[in-house]
This record gives C-alpha cells, structure tokens and sequence, in this order.
C-alpha cells in the first residue's frame, strides 16, 4: 500500500490531524539528538481512543509507530521512519486526582509543568523532575524513565508509575502493574492475547532469573535496557514499572495512574566549594548520609563556559570559592526544620582539613538563580566560545555514588587520551549520574569513527565501576548498539524476547534499544552532510558567518515548548503546534538547507507557513538555552522569499510605516479623521490587507520633534549632552512619551539634543524581510548620527524595538561598519542612560503608595534586559511588579495583519490580560513598547504609561493622571475628502506595482 492510502486511511478513521506534508516531516525529524530520520507521517489524535484507531491503521498498513511526547529526547529514541503519534497537542487531560492516596491520572501528552500546576490546589507534585520540565510530558517520561535532581529524594519515573494502560502493535489494550498470584490465574484463565502475553512474561523472568538477579547494577540510575528486575516476585511482578523506560519500543502508554507527592512546604540551598570536581565528588557519600533532597555537582569548566556566555551571573556569584561545587538541597515542613537539616551538616563538614567552603542560600529568589545556573549546563556547554560544538552521545552515565570521584578522574583520562579534554562535568552527583557534551567530530569519516572508538571504550569504564551506560535519558540508538557491553549476550537475548512478546513483529519504534540501528548511522550531521550555504543579509558573526550554522543551532532541548516564564515562544503557546515552535521553525529551516526533502529552497512554502506565525518577538534570542534567533532567521528568509516579486499587502502598508506617518504629518486631523470614518477606515484595513477588528493608530497633532525644535534645550548639561532618538512611533503618535523624556533628561542634568535631519532605525522594513532598503534606511541614518557617534554621544531610545535594532540587528546587518558597530555601543534606554551616567540622582518621587505592574517590551528583555528599568523605577518610589507575561501579541505588525488575529489575541490572553484586569484601580500599567500599549488598550485594559512619563510625574512629585494620547476625531469625514482618501488608501498598492515595475 502507498503512502497516500495510508494518509487516506488515517484520515478517514482517526478524529485528530493527520499530516504527510513535508513541512510536518521535516519537523519531526528528529529531537535533541545526534540522529535524524524523516518520518512517513504524524497523527495527532483528539482523544486515546483515537490514538488507539490510528495504531491499528498502521498495523493493517504494517507501518511503524512511535508514540511521541515532548520531543527532548537525546539519544534518537524520538525518530524514526513510521508513523510518529504526538500527544502533546490534545492528548494531555488529567483524567482524575486522589489527593487521600495521592494518585493521579493523566494521558500521555501532559506536561510536567502543567500537571503540577492543576496538583498545586492540592499541595501535591509530581516527584521525578527532569530539566526540561516546561516541555516533556508524562508519557514522555515514562518513556525515558525520566529522573531529574529530584530524584535524589523521590527516585526515577519508574517509581511513581502504578499502573499503564497500554495497547500493543497487535491491538490489545489493557492495564498493567503489580500482578499478584489471583490476578495472574485470572489473566490465563480469561485467554486470549493478554494470557498468552503474561505466560511469555512469567516464562521469561523464570528462564532468565539469574542473569537478571546478577546482571544488573544496583544503582540509583541503573537507566539503561528493559527494567525486567520488576518483574522477579518480590517486586511484584509489576509489568508496568516493566515497561518504564522501554522508549516506545513494546508498546503504545494511553494514560497511567501516577504516585504524587506533597509540595516541600521550605527549601534551603546550601553550595559547597571544594579544589576540583572530583575532589566534590568524593564527598557524595558523606553528605548523602543526611539524606537530601537533591544533591547536584558541576565543574569549573562549566562556570567557566556561563561567564563567558554571561549565563545566569548573579548565579555564578553566589558561588563560593572552588573549582569544583556541590549543590544540596533540603527540605522541611517549615524554614527552621530546613535549616536544621543544612546546618548539622555545614557543621559536621567544617570538621577536619578538608572542609568545603559553604554559601548558605535560604532566600527562593537566591535559591532560584541558582538552580537556572545548574539548569544553564546544556546551553553553557553546546556552543563554547572559541571552540567546537558539542553533542550527545555520551552524556548521562552512571556508577555507583560511592564510587564516582574514582570514575570521574578515569573518565577525565580516557576523554584526554581521546582529544575530547575540553568537556565540562556535571549532573546529578548523589546518584552517581554525570552530564556532559563532548566537541565529537561528526562530520568526518575519521571523526565519526573516533566518535565510535570513545564510546565503546566509555562504555567499558563504566561498565567495570558497575555502572549504566545511562543514568536518565535512555539508550535509543546513542547506546542501543553498546548494551551487550553492560549487560551480556545472554540479557540481550532476553531483551529481544521481551521485546518479542510485546512486539512480534518489530513494528515499534524499531531500531532502538534491541536490534538497534548502528550508532553512527541516521546522524544528522554525518559525513555526507553538505548543506547550501546561501548568500545572505545579515553577517551571522556568532555562528560562522554561514546561514547553515545558524539555522542548525538549535540542539532540540525544547524549553520553547515550555509556557511558565520568559518570552519564548509565543506562537507555540497560542498553538501548541511543533512547527510554530522556535524548535519546529529551526528544524525545517535545517531541513530547507538540507534539500532532501523540502527541494524549493527560499521559495519554500512550507517554511514560509511556518515562519508566518512568528511574531519576531526575539524572546528565543535570550531564552533559548543555544540563543537562536529566530526574529532574524525570519527576516532573511522573507527578503529572499519574496525577492522579485509583488510581496503581500501589510509589507507596503505596515512595512513602509515610516514613510505613511511622515506623509502624515501634511494633515493628521485629516488622515485622523478618514481613519474614524468606518465605511474609510475598512476600504484602507482592506487595502492594507489589515485585519478589521484593529483599529488604525491614531496620529499625533503634533510630532514631538516640531514640539522639541520650537521649544528648544533647556538642560544644564551638566552630566553632557544625549540625543533623544525621535523613533516613528513615539515622535507621531505618542509624542507626549518624548515630551516626559525630555523632562526627565533635563532635570537628572543633560543637555538634550535631537538629529537634524529625519532618520529611522528601519525596524519595520527588517520586520517584513526588506532588508535591502533597511540597510539603504539604516545607512542613512549612520550618515546622520556620524558626528555623535564619533563623538561618543549617548543615544536615548525611548522604544524598546527601536533600540534592539541598534543593538542587535544593525551591527548584523551593516558588519564591519565602524559606525554601525558605534552607534550599537552607544544606544541606551533611558533606564540605562540614568543607572550608568546619573546614578546619584532621584526625582521628587511619586505621593504616598505608587503601585505598578510592567509589562518589558520583547525586545526590552530579549537585547537590552530590564534590570536597569527595575532599579530606576523601584529608586523613584515605585512599588513596582514585574510582569512574567510573555509576549503581548502585537508584536509590532504581525498583530495587525490579517489572519494573525486569533493567535495575537491568544498570546495577549494567556498571562498580560488577566493581570492587568485583575490588578486593582490604583495600579498603574507600564509598557514602554508601543505595540504593547496597542494591545493593551485593545484588549480592553488600562491606558498604559511609558517609564518616561511615570518619571517625569515622579519629577514634578505628582501623581500621574492618565497617559496623553490623541484622541480619534468625532467628525467623520466629508464626502470632499474622498479623493484624497482614495489616494492616501491606494498608496501602498501604487508602491508595490511600481517597486515590481522598476526591478
């Protein structure tokens, strides 16, 4: 049968989606491995009993399944080239609570994340807690026999799972877990598939009772191959725990029943220093007699990589002294029990010569920062600076803890002996299990087998400390091929016969665990790899300068899947569709380079449509563990996307914004007016190809920059003299945003000056992928600021994009220009231009309790961060929150245009929304990001306020009463008016027929 009876088949019988694209194909095509195969299909059913109809599509088309979670997986157990089911789009109900015996249900698709979140009203969690917590769902851990640093208290996945009910190739479906003697006689009287599958699973753990009593390591993270120790008697015969970790390859988990545990009502955090890693990790028996909760190491070769990278720098600070640390957690019913615990310990360690030095951390922020510095390994460790990239492969062993200082400084040799000395150590030190990424060639033939030379020699080290190849993330392929190492011929027979019952045919996820697919075969890199390598727009200076190396960056970790804090992504957040994630989008531009599969390179539409919904918020830049920059890779692709052809609609109107609001300025009341006018105001939406439910900004009367020249500069300039950059958006239609700026300015001690001449920071052209113009618009601008920039005038930017621009994108775009280069160094927000060049000076301040809530601008807290903001608004007299928002949804022209409606507003209402309608009357709203303020209001909120104008309230010691923004006419416009308006409306259609005409 074909592939496209298949698809037809799937449709016709699975309520769900089911896609055979080459879009969806290229981006499942792998996850966070070394490892890449296109699958046939993906099915994301609606319910697990549609999960259920489309496995038994596939069995009728004997095609292969993979049952897929959150796609982090790192050793190629999460591709394949059947049909993969994801989960985690519908599939991710909490089926039922017990908080009397603390059990759940739950389908596979649930995040972690979010499962605890729906525990949380009843002070329960789950226990296992790996670090891609925001993304991986329970079936995925269970999958993977999923741990974490919480597993030093609470053990892996295995030990939380009571009960599956699971489906086989072969269509049963039942539920499995302890069987006890009436439960096994009921099975085999009841016959049929499940007596026959428990009389094979009885006769195997009796056939093979010796291997499994002797051949597996009693570890804490003995991860590695099928858990048939639970099946011996005195576990309980329990053929779900069985199935934990078993990667997709026996059967297909449509809900579990899940132990739970309470929330730690206090946690302290204690660090230790000690000379060196393994010095720390001698140590591990000591201090796990005082059983912690949690109890993490990491090497100073780590710390090192996040300084240079700045990762997580008020972490790195609460470090004491050493080169190698140990993290220890307790917890207790209250603070004082806690700290109890940590102290008797702290006490007991600072006997005798060898006592680490100790930061005591009780305070949750300080805890917190911590923890992301621990959590920061894989992005501190993939892309060190100045030198190769690292992978997976080797990267999550386990020994006995006893025994791991010993392990740690042969591992350490066999890394030299091998070239691979530049890897960091870290992990999960109290069980014994050590991460890290190791700078592997795998784009060459002898790199490749140099590859394959360390690993087995790895293998047989731990092995001999009677170790696991893996202590968390499984073998997959990575370490399918290397299991006769650890375990014997005689195990692995047992694991095929295992695999066997469950699977006669081989038709789940083959290839990985038993009958594996070589180790160094399916690489995605490999030494066939030889992307396209483009000509491009921006210089790609972090990444090669090649196109190639940007768009394969991301490393899969997921964390743009994730919706507790931060930015990134939005648009996943909104969809929960992969390919509108960061990862998904990096994916297919990979696959774009690749050619095998999408073959229509920039003239992509399958890339095009997944780009469509990004909304260039830049939060991956500063989010993503590996700082992939998907605004920018979006930007590069539209310019080529559309080179020499008509582009769509909102590219002239919102595109070329900055041209429209400078024709303005002829007659603001009029255009004001036509735009108030609804029968006008839909012709121009319509013409613009802006969605209807947004209304057209408002122009100011008058520009702040004719405000400024008639007014003049008043400073003292006794701190020097600034520039005000008159961006587009606050210079024509909040021009009372510049008005504070320069109140503010002039009052903290600076002489304020404007250009003389009209420049733009060509944030709107490099939005919509106009990059040549933005760079001719860009180029402009540096000709107008040479003389500060040559000087060393501080820039002030009151818009947050508009700031990012000079930061970020412009150095990329103009590279090796020294001015660009210049003006990059000298832009700052106006927080930043008071904390670093008056940080003496206060405002007035603000009567009696101001209290606000800040949304940052995506940008803001992508490229310029917003600790200065912070600080500048608390000195003054704010008592000020921080919103943890994500992204507002407007982000610049995406909100506006049609068909990105439904996805902005979505974006607006998961967090922003429902805190500011839920903060009360006296709270004040602001949102330095003219977009952010445009949805706000839209959204039905406040009038929010840019920190400029709050500072200059602050300034004047009053209170401030509202924002200032034009207000739309009341008048309609008069019928004499109409041509006027039918050429303003027609404008950007006359741009784009004559930009098409004189190419």
């Amino acid at each position: 049968m074909t592939d496209v009876s298949l698809a037809d088949d799937l449709r016709d019988r699975v309520s769900g989606e089911v896609r055979f694209d080459a879009g969806t194909r290229g981006t499942y095509s792998t996850a966070a491995s070394n490892y890449r195969q296109l699958p046939l299909g993906v099915v994301l059913p609606y319910t697990v009993e549609d999960g259920e109809r489309a496995v038994a599509v596939c069995r009728e088309h004997d095609v292969s399944v993979l049952s897929r979670g959150g796609g982090t997986s790192l050793a190629g157990q999460c591709c394949n080239t059947g049909v993969v089911i994801d989960w985690s789009k519908y599939c991710r109900r909490v089926v039922s609570v017990d908080p009397e015996r603390r059990t759940a249900v739950v389908e596979p698709g649930i995040v972690l994340d979010e499962l605890n979140d729906e525990l949380a009203p009843y002070g329960l969690m789950v226990g296992p807690k790996p670090s891609t917590h925001v993304s991986c769902t329970i079936g995925g851990m269970i999958g993977n026999n999923s741990c974490g640093a919480s597993a030093q208290a609470y053990g892996k996945m295995a030990d939380s799972v009571r009960r599956l009910e699971i489906l086989t190739y072969d269509g049963l479906r039942t539920w499995v877990g302890p069987t006890g003697e009436e439960e096994f006689a009921a099975i085999l009287a009841a016959g049929g598939r499940g007596a026959e599958l428990y009389r094979g699973l009885r006769a195997l753990r009796d056939r093979y009772l010796a291997e499994i009593r002797t051949r597996f390591p009693d570890i804490p993270r003995r991860v590695s191959g099928y858990n048939l120790p639970s099946l011996l008697s005195e576990a309980g015969f329990d053929v779900a725990k069985a199935l934990v970790g078993s990667e997709s390859t026996l059967v297909t988990v449509l809900r579990a029943e899940i132990d739970l545990v309470e929330v730690p009502a206090a946690k302290t955090l204690v660090v230790l220093g000690y000379p060196d890693v393994t010095v720390a990790a001698d140590q591990i028996p000591r201090i796990a007699a005082y059983r912690p909760a949690a109890l993490e190491g990491l090497d100073d070769r780590l710390v090192e990589l996040e300084h240079s990278r700045r990762l997580a720098l008020e972490a790195l600070r609460e470090l004491p002294e050493g080169r190698g640390w140990l993290m220890v957690e307790f917890t207790g019913d209250d603070q004082e029990e806690a700290n109890g615990k940590a102290r008797d310990m702290i006490d007991d360690l600072r006997d005798g010569s060898d006592a680490p030095a100790v930061a005591f951390l009780e305070e949750p922020e300080e805890q917190k920062r911590v923890w992301a510095a621990r959590e920061a390994g894989l992005g501190a460790t993939a892309y060190p600076p100045g030198g190769p990239e690292t992978h997976e492969g080797w990267e999550d062993a386990a020994v006995p803890p006893d025994r791991l200082g010993d392990y740690l400084r042969d591992f350490r040799e066999l890394l030299d002996r091998h070239d691979y000395g530049s890897a960091s150590l870290y992990g999960h030190f109290g069980q014994g299990c050590v991460h890290t990424r190791i700078p592997f060639d795998l784009r060459t033939a002898e790199g490749v087998a140099r590859y394959r030379r360390f690993v087995e020699d790895a293998a047989r080290l731990v092995t001999s400390y009677g170790g696991s190849l893996s202590g968390e993330h499984g073998d997959g392929q990575s370490r399918g091929e290397l299991l006769p190492i650890m375990f014997g011929d005689t195990v692995i027979r047992a694991f095929e016969e295992f695999k066997a019952l469950f699977d006669p045919g081989n038709r789940m996820n083959p290839g990985k665990v038993v009958h594996p697919d070589p180790l160094d075969g399916n690489l995605r890199q490999g030494v066939g790899y030889d992307p396209w390598e483009p000509a491009t727009h921006f210089a790609y200076p972090h990444d090669k300068h090649r196109f190639s190396e940007a768009a394969g960056r991301c490393v899969g970790v997921g964390k743009c899947r994730g919706n507790q804090d931060g930015v990134m992504c939005p648009s996943y957040r909104a969809t929960r569709e992969e390919e509108h994630s960061t990862r998904g989008r990096a994916r297919l531009l990979f696959e774009m380079l690749n050619g095998e599969e999408i073959t229509d390179g920039w003239r992509s539409q399958a890339v095009h449509d997944a780009l469509d919904l990004c909304l260039a918020c830049k939060g991956c830049r500063s989010d993503c563990p590996v700082n992939v920059d998907m605004a920018t890779y979006k930007a590069e692709f539209l310019s080529h996307h559309y080179a020499g052809r008509v582009r769509p609609m909102p590219h002239y109107s919102m595109g070329w914004l900055p041209l429209w609001a400078r024709l303005a300025t002829i007659a603001p009341r009029l255009v004001n007016a036509v735009t108030a006018t609804p029968a006008l105001a839909r012709l121009i939406k319509a013409a613009g190809g802006v969605d209807r439910r947004r209304e057209v900004p408002v122009f100011g009367e008058r520009r702040f920059v004719d405000w400024f020249t008639e007014r003049g500069s008043r400073g003292s300039g006794a701190r020097g003299t600034v520039l005000l950059w008159p961006d587009t958006f606050t210079n024509n239609f909040h021009p009372a945003v510049g008005r504070a700026a320069v109140e503010v300015l002039e009052a903290a001690g600076f002489a304020v000056e404007i250009p003389d001449r009209t420049p733009c920071c060509a944030l709107t052209w490099i939005s919509t992928g106009q990059l040549d113009t933005a760079k001719r618009v860009l180029r402009r601008t540096l000709d107008i600021l040479r003389p500060q920039l040559r000087d060393g005038t501080p820039v002030v930017v009151l818009e947050p994009s508009c700031c990012a621009v000079f930061r970020a994108d412009l150095p990329e775009l103009l590279y090796g220009d020294e001015d660009a280069h210049r003006l990059a160094g000298q832009a700052r927000t106006l927080a930043e231009l008071l904390r670093e060049r008056a940080g003496d000076w206060r405002p007035t301040g603000l009567p009696g309790r101001s209290r606000a809530l800040a949304q940052p601008h995506c940008h803001h807290h992508a490229i310029m961060h917003f600790d200065a903001d912070r600080a500048v608004l608390r000195e003054a007299g704010v008592d000020l929150e921080v919103l943890d928002a994500g992204c507002c949804g407007m982000a610049g022209n995406f909100g506006f245009e049609k068909g990105h409606y439904e996805v902005s507003m979505a974006c607006a209402e998961d967090k922003l929304m429902p805190a500011v309608r839920g903060a009360d009357r006296e709270t004040l709203v602001l949102a330095d990001g003219f977009s952010c303020r445009t949805q706000i209001e839209h959204a039905g909120g406040a009038r929010p306020l840019h920190s400029a104008e709050l500072l200059a309230a602050a300034v004047r010691g009053e209170r401030p009463d509202g924002a200032e923004r034009p207000a739309p006419p009341r008048t309609p416009v008069r019928l004499g008016a109409l041509a006027a308006v039918a050429a303003a409306a027609l404008a950007p259609v006359g741009l784009a027929t004559w930009r098409r005409r004189h190419r």
